[in-house]
């Protein structure tokens, strides 16, 4: 087990609230993309394919072949202080520990980030999160829709990270917030601003990142979540069935992913003469290489030479206030029971009888 941080009597614990996002190279570049597709691509809970079978594939063809591709996918869409995916997480780091600050000003927060893959590492930061007295921390991973192959896989990552402690926090995590009224809402409003400065479309699709079907044979939940997010989404926007899909993107290999598949979609809807279809992905709450490039830049393309007239992205809720104020009220709601009794004479009391019983501080 590691060592416990120093420690001194008296100290006024804190309390922990880790965002996670799924991760990003370091650079738009071959070398970094290789060392992210490796990490990201080990994993079991994202390929479960055996190890012994995957392992010869993923460094003989994979990481052979994928990371330059990927790298100029990237290069695409970078932004000039670094990735989108963690150039939004930190901007709404920030915003939220302003509204935790009005929220819960009673409360000692710790308020930071991680990544699954990629740095911030989630072990470095709940050993941060440790250093600074943090007895109690809420997990939020940032996927509105639970599954195995992402929310789970954080889970793993913080607990096993947790089993090196010897002297453990109180952990509590978010699963999912799929159908929590106010993302639901966050969704809505932002649609409305969009159309309400560009008009609406033909179709609105949804597009939600994709799994193998074979996860939700197993039991996985995340394509009834998808679902369940899609039909909130449109009955909040008045929409008819019509008037909508909800697709699926980002296929790897060769098995059969959850349908239907967003590409084939639209280019199903451009054969077919829609006028305009616009996209939305509610379940990324950043713009990343998925939406930005999978779906803004491939999407479009894909829709306009079928035959489509006019192809519009809608970003992600990114750093929208009603998402902040949202997210805000998510994590308290997981502070309930957690109050702060501790006073200055009573931590001080603390520290005088633990000195007094031979303690050094």
């Amino acid at each position: 087990m590691n060592p416990e941080p120093p420690y001194s009597h008296g100290t006024r614990p804190r309390i922990g609230v880790l965002l996670i996002n799924l991760g990003t190279p370091a650079a738009p570049t071959a070398a970094a993309v290789r060392a992210y597709l490796r990490e990201f691509l080990s994993d079991p809970r994202v390929i479960e394919i055996p190890r012994l079978l995957w392992g010869p594939i993923l460094h003989l063809f994979v990481l052979t072949t994928r990371p330059g591709a990927s790298a100029r996918r990237y290069a695409q869409i970078w932004m000039s202080e670094g990735s989108p995916l963690r150039v939004h997480t930190e901007r709404q780091l920030l915003l939220l520990r302003a509204h935790l600050g009005e929220r819960a000003p009673h409360l000692p927060l710790v308020v930071d980030y991680a990544m699954r893959y990629g740095a911030p590492s989630i072990p470095e930061k709940l050993s941060e999160l440790k250093a600074q007295h943090c007895n109690r921390i809420v997990l939020v991973p940032l996927y509105p829709q639970y599954s195995a192959s992402a929310t789970a896989s954080v889970f793993d990552a913080a607990f096993a990270s947790l089993q090196d402690l010897r002297n453990q926090p109180s952990v509590r995590t978010v699963r999912s917030f799929h159908d929590h009224p106010g993302y639901i809402a966050a969704l809505a409003r932002s649609m409305r601003d969009y159309w309400a400065r560009n008009r609406r479309p033909d179709v609105l699709l949804m597009s939600f990142h994709g799994v193998p079907r074979a996860t939700l044979d197993k039991g996985d939940p995340y394509h009834c979540e998808c679902q369940a997010t899609g039909r909130l989404l449109a009955e909040a926007l008045g929409l008819r069935a019509e008037q909508y899909r909800v697709t699926f993107q980002s296929r790897f290999g060769a098995a059969e992913w959850l349908k239907p598949y967003t590409a084939d979609t639209l280019e199903e809807l451009g054969k077919s003469r829609v006028g305009r279809v616009d996209v939305v992905c509610p379940g990324f709450v950043s713009d990343c290489l998925e939406t930005l490039e999978e779906i803004a830049i491939e999407g479009k393309s894909v829709f306009l030479n079928s035959g489509g007239r006019e192809f519009h992205y809608v970003p992600s809720l990114n750093e929208r206030d009603d998402w902040v104020r949202t997210l805000a009220e998510i994590v308290t709601s997981n502070l309930l029971g957690w109050s702060d009794s501790a006073t200055h004479e009573t931590l001080e009391k603390s520290r005088l009888r633990a000195l007094q019983m031979g303690a050094k501080a």
